[in-house]
């Protein structure tokens, strides 16, 4: 089993900046990458950004050049700097560990005000 908590969410305006953490526990060893997901109200979860283990990222069109997603393995703490936000970036944040199943955190909430 993984435990993932995400943490650093709030409320912040037009061009602020966040960023989100995410603290894995348990058999981490498991993870094969870890990323994060949006879920905004009435729409369905959408994938933002991922990380593998060997430090390949890849982010979904909609916050290239604005979202950094980045890893400290020695605290098993996955980031999401989030830099030039918009209104459209409201939501809750899931934080996601992919291993031979997927393992989501509780979310943390997002809102950018315009």
């Amino acid at each position: 089993q993984v435990q993932l908590v995400e943490s650093g969410g709030g409320l912040v305006q037009a061009g602020g900046s966040l960023r989100l953490s995410c603290k894995a526990s348990g058999n981490i060893f498991s993870i094969n990458a870890m990323g994060w997901y949006r879920q905004a109200p009435g729409k369905q979860r959408e994938f933002v950004a991922r990380i593998t283990t060997g430090g390949s990222t890849n982010y979904a069109d909609s916050v290239k050049g604005r979202f950094t997603i980045s890893r400290d393995n020695a605290k098993n703490t996955v980031y999401l700097q989030m830099n030039s936000l918009k209104p459209e970036d409201t939501a809750v944040y899931y934080c996601n560990g992919e291993a031979r199943r997927d393992y989501w955190g509780q979310g943390t909430q997002v809102t950018v005000s315009s």
